[in-house]
């Protein structure tokens, strides 16, 4: 972030990564959606994208043209427009989005401003991880995850708005740490401990059996690994459920820390928007991460 005077400043954030569904246009649109969450998260508006591209030389132009028309349409969903970019040639496909973004320099949120008392929430259901390797195990597909697939589509707008309507103190997105890492990083920054009620956590549709079934990806084990020595689990807490709270999300929820008196607001907000929420938890005193059954 870079402020450019008392009421200007601009956000700047990069993500793209490989497929994770087989639409070319839908894996576009949720690269995207994912790409611009970071906007979302610090309370501002998009206005620029840049694409980032990488495909092998031998993938189809249809197919590379409708991955660039999912992510067009929706930064233009977003307000903002593609302004260019640049693409080379690898073995493995990859797309996303540079963007660039501003914000009212007094109403910028950061992970930072969690305080003991507050009251969390999620915007999304959590489990696209799994899921996604359980697709690309063949194990189910996309028919079987279309509410995962619509929520890693839908916009963190809404929820970033109703956030900032209800006078929020902290917000971040939950991406790749999933929500136990990204849960740490707002602990940290704000010199606090979060309670996560493990029994709140909203979950997609066959996420828990993913789990059961034997799916685990890479990112989770490196999340938990970092993440264990300041995590605390109470007895009675399921693992299949601990393993989800340390899955990678794409295009993931929003986490937002207000005070308690404004939980009401912050509900109002997202139903007039059309916008799901969910309380999880509170912020503590403390350090650390506690999952609580």
């Amino acid at each position: 972030m870079y402020r450019l005077d008392d009421r200007l400043a601009i956000v700047q954030t990069v993500d793209f990564f490989a497929p994770i569904v087989d639409d070319p246009y839908t894996y576009g649109a949720i690269a995207a959606a994912n790409a611009l969450s970071d906007i979302y998260a610090m309370g501002a508006e998009p206005l620029l994208a840049l694409n980032v591209a990488a495909f092998p030389e031998t993938l189809p132009v249809e197919i590379v043209a409708e991955i660039f028309r999912g992510g067009s349409d929706k930064v233009r969903e977003a307000g903002a427009v593609v302004a260019g970019g640049h693409s080379v040639y690898d073995a493995e496909p990859k797309y996303g989005l540079a963007v660039t973004g501003r914000v009212d320099p007094a109403r910028i949120l950061t992970k930072a401003g969690a305080r003991p008392g507050d009251a969390l929430y999620l915007t999304k259901p959590i489990g696209t991880g799994v899921l996604c390797s359980w697709l690309k195990g063949g194990a189910i597909d996309e028919t079987e995850m279309q509410e995962a697939v619509a929520s890693m589509l839908r916009l963190n707008r809404d929820g970033a708005h109703a956030a900032l309507a209800a006078g929020a103190h902290a917000l971040t997105d939950i991406t790749g740490f999933g929500l136990l890492g990204h849960a740490d990083e707002m602990a940290r920054a704000s010199g606090a401990r979060i309670v996560i009620d493990a029994s709140a956590v909203p979950l997609f549709p066959r996420a828990i059996e993913a789990v059961r079934a034997g799916v685990r990806t890479g990112g989770s084990n490196r999340n938990e690994e970092y993440l264990a020595p300041r995590v605390r689990v109470a007895a009675g807490v399921a693992r299949e459920l601990v393993e989800l709270l340390y899955d990678p999300q794409t295009s993931g929820p929003l986490l937002v820390a207000l005070p308690p008196e404004r939980a009401g607001d912050f509900e109002a907000a997202c139903r007039q928007r059309g916008q799901p929420c969910w309380g999880i938890g509170e912020v503590a005193a403390g350090e650390g991460i506690e999952v609580v059954a």
